[in-house]
């Protein structure tokens, strides 16, 4: 085999493994995919819930 078949074939390789992996980490693979389910925040029973955020001013419509 010459030197240049061996560069196609590893070339062919290369090529397969990249888009392998392109279609397993892009949008594609992950339609079969359900969504990552976020980690639940549990609170402890023994402390009381924080206090609200600050909020900002209060905009009231005035008639003219």
């Amino acid at each position: 085999m010459t030197s240049q078949s061996w560069a196609g074939l590893l070339g062919t390789m290369v090529a397969a493994v990249a888009l392998a992996a392109a279609v397993y980490y892009g949008p594609i693979g992950q339609f079969g995919k359900p969504p990552p389910k976020p980690a639940p925040v549990a609170q402890p029973a023994d402390q009381a819930p924080a206090a609200p955020a600050p909020r900002g001013p209060v905009i009231r419509d005035v008639p003219n």
